[in-house]
């Protein structure tokens, strides 16, 4: 009879053994990833994004050319703007005093007089009417060419400031990243090749 009890209390013994460890066995098809969730203060500091504010620096520098540029704080740009503009104007001026210059001159050849700054000091004219007609041609083709260019850098200056706003905004930082992934399969016995988008919240 205490063989009995001894018997039954090692078999006892040995099935809870086997069932614990049948519990923490590890089924060697499945691989064992650990996730871990982790969180750092930079991915918590977010920048605010304005909607408005390409809206806004559009219309600064249509209202005055540059001011988009200083508002989006790129103060080196606002040379190269107030530059092109004021040289188109220059331009612009330039040909139409010469185009002045040459329809007064033709005018008055016209009228009969002789006394133009473009005639000379002897009967024959050093610029003839005909010359005058071209040079006269050729001005206005250039002043209008000069206000063609001028108005292009104007709207070119609300274009920038309106690109480099939305430019600004735009999300660079390390919570949003795209970089190639490489793992080992061991129930394949094979390397998995591919890209990983990460983005933290």
């Amino acid at each position: 009879m205490i063989t009995n009890k001894v018997l039954f209390t090692v078999l006892l013994g040995l099935f809870s053994m086997l069932s614990s460890f049948s519990q923490i066995a590890i089924d060697s098809t499945s691989i064992a990833t650990e996730d871990k969730l982790i969180i750092t203060n930079d991915s918590l500091v977010k920048k605010e994004i304005d909607p408005l504010r390409p809206a806004k620096a559009a219309f600064l520098s249509a209202v005055l050319p540059g001011l988009g540029q200083a508002y989006n704080k790129k103060y080196w740009k606002i040379p190269i703007v107030w530059g092109a503009i004021t040289g188109g104007i220059l331009v612009y001026d330039f040909n139409s005093t010469q185009l002045d210059r040459y329809r007064n001159a033709y005018k008055r050849r016209l009228a009969g007089f002789k006394d133009d700054e473009f005639y000379g000091d002897g009967d024959t004219p050093n610029i003839s009417s005909d010359a005058l007609v071209r040079a006269q041609t050729q001005a206005r083709r250039n002043k209008d060419l000069s206000l063609l260019v001028t108005i292009g850098f104007y709207a070119l200056n609300i274009l920038d400031a309106n690109i480099d706003a939305h430019l600004l905004q735009f999300n660079v930082d390390d919570n949003l990243s795209l970089s190639p992934h490489y793992q080992y399969n061991k129930l394949e016995n094979t390397a998995d090749l591919g890209l990983t988008l990460n983005f933290n919240f």
